[in-house]
């Protein structure tokens, strides 16, 4: 730990020795070019598990080389500080390179600041929220060439390595150089960055995790809707970033894509005959297949509140002026033809052993859980092989119709011996996060410690869980970066979406970093269970002590971590 002194220069410790820097701090990058004078500039590499604020001065300095199995993606922050202006600001990722075997850079960028509205978060938040006294906290990570930074302010940099599955093992290194101008001035900064890659891959996922692509294309595409073939090269974007992050259960929408005709009657009259064109649906599946490598694939929802929270669920059906009908002989009617023609199509294209079927989001009440049920119970009737996952927000009366569980993360708390019994009896059971679980549960939201978005999935390896599901992964709603939340009726920051919009390109986030790290170190916890299951416990346990109760401390992970992949290579 060092602590900001005023107008002191702090030497960047571990630099290359070949560079001719001093022991890492700034000398010019023209050797001809006088000593440089004013302002300190501070470079220091810090935990990629640490959220930098804008006005912190105290850095926990990481001292230990990054530990990694093959497989998995290492990655390195460092925060510039300076006393004066920087400009042109430029990041230099060398090879990591074990001086035999070169591997390039995955992703050099600048880690934005996004603001939050100081009443956003819940009225109950987690005793390590974390509070910043500007109202502006790190997540997109910003892949520009160049960046200014202002005075007195950090500006966090971030460096990652995809490490091959037949990357050899052993100690890598590579050189970081970081440029700019101070005073009109250039600068150069060298450091050195370290890893040591284990003699294990992670390997091939098996959690399922299920992030809803919402669609809002438009902020991809300079705030126009885009048509044609540009909507679906521009879903292909958002997909193949959803599966380089660990994604491989995807939304598709078999009534909405699909084309449908009737015989002329209204949509009223239960005679109505209806004919089905499945080309567009088949190509959201196929971009999900081929571009999300999915191994699942789930319809939309095909039921909506009748009207609020409290209401019943209506059948979406094609013509009618409202988004939902009341669950009468109109809406059998449409469900008898439709559900059996797209199993047809589902046998006929080979997908109906990857395709499971939402009916109604979150049922919560009374009495969207009887019309819940009631249309579970006659889409099973009319096809009974059609598999059903939900998020289950708080009734358990409608998980009988339901093969894939998933409650609220606090719900599953609460009446985890209910639950524990229907994956006991077969079924999946996974969890969920949409606005809640609050207070102490682990979460995504900005202002909470970015190890307990990793922690989301040693939860996952604790209870031995399927899945997880989350409803924002691009729910995005203004290019207006200052702002980390909208006002969604209270919807905590961050919760809306973990991917930033820019045009023509899709922005990872420090917090979608960690939930990617957070799968492999679930997949590296089973691969351990089948060799010493009690050791794979007992260092989830260390991590999850309960539901909502976690070690979040950095370096007590950090030194987990490596009994984890000790404990695989023993």
């Amino acid at each position: 730990m060092f602590i900001l002194p005023a107008a002191v220069l702090l030497s960047c410790s571990a630099a290359e020795p070949d560079h001719g820097a001093d022991n890492g701090s700034e000398v010019p990058a023209d050797e001809e070019e006088s000593e440089i004078i004013g302002a300190t500039i501070i470079c220091a590499e810090v935990d990629p598990l640490d959220k930098i604020l804008p006005d912190c001065k105290e850095f926990a300095e990481a001292d230990s080389p990054a530990l990694a199995a093959k497989g998995e993606t290492v990655s390195f922050q460092f925060v510039l500080r300076s006393s004066y202006p920087l400009t042109d600001v430029r990041i230099e990722a060398g090879d990591l390179s074990d001086g035999t075997a070169n591997i390039a850079p995955a992703t050099t960028a600048f880690v934005g600041y996004v603001g939050v509205d100081p009443d956003s978060y819940s009225s109950v938040p987690s005793k390590d929220k974390i509070v910043s006294a500007t109202g502006y906290y790190p997540d997109p990570l910003i892949e520009d060439g160049s960046r200014d930074v202002s005075p007195s302010t950090n500006q966090p940099v971030w460096i990652s390595y995809d490490i091959p599955d037949d990357a050899a093992a052993g100690s890598y290194s590579a050189g970081i150089r970081i440029t700019g101008k101070k005073n009109g001035q250039n600068f150069l900064i060298k450091r050195t960055v370290s890893a040591e890659i284990y003699p294990v891959c992670v390997p091939e996922q098996t959690l399922l995790i299920y992030h809803w692509i919402n669609g809002h294309l438009n902020f991809l595409n300079n705030n126009e809707t885009p048509v044609g073939q540009r909507y679906w090269d521009l879903l292909s974007l958002v997909v193949r970033k959803a599966r380089d992050y660990g994604q491989n259960v995807f939304m598709v929408q078999p009534i909405n894509d699909c084309i449908i005709t009737k015989d002329g009657s209204g949509y009223s009259n239960p005679s109505t005959k209806f004919t089905f064109d499945f080309s567009e649906f088949d190509k959201r599946v196929e971009i999900m297949l081929n571009e999300g490598h999915a191994k699942r694939i789930v319809g939309q929802h095909i039921a909506y509140r009748l009207g609020d929270w409290y209401d019943a669920f209506g059948v979406q059906v094609p013509y009618s002026p409202s988004v939902s009908i009341a669950f009468d002989e109109t809406a059998r009617n449409f469900l008898d033809q439709f559900f059996p023609a797209l199993y047809g199509h589902l046998k006929e294209k080979g997908w109906d052993g990857i395709y499971w079927q939402h009916v109604a989001d979150e049922p919560g009440t009374q009495e969207s859980a009887e019309s819940y049920n009631e249309i579970a119970s006659y889409l099973k009737q009319i096809v009974p092989e059609m598999k059903i996952l939900e998020a289950n927000h708080s009734t358990k009366e409608v998980c009988g119709n339901i093969d894939a569980i998933a409650p609220l993360l606090d719900r599953l708390d609460y009446d985890w011996s209910f639950y524990k019994s229907q994956k006991d009896a077969g079924k999946e059971l996974w969890f969920y996060t949409c606005m809640e679980p609050v207070g102490n549960y682990a979460n995504r939201f900005l202002e909470q410690p970015l190890i307990q978005t990793r922690i989301l999935h040693w939860i996952n390896y604790r209870y031995h869980l399927d899945g997880y599901l989350h409803w924002g992964l691009d729910s995005w709603r203004t290019l207006d970066w200052e702002h980390g939340t909208i006002d969604w009726g209270g919807t905590p920051a961050g919760d809306s979406w973990i991917i930033w919009p820019a045009y023509n390109k899709v922005l990872s986030s420090i917090r979608y970093e960690a939930m990617r790290d957070g799968i492999n170190d679930y997949e590296l916890l089973r691969l351990l269970e089948k060799k010493d299951p009690e050791k794979a416990e007992e260092l989830a346990a260390g991590v999850v002590m309960d539901f909502d109760s976690y070690d979040s401390r950095i370096q007590a992970f950090r030194e987990r971590r490596k009994m984890l992949l000790d404990a695989l290579c023993e």
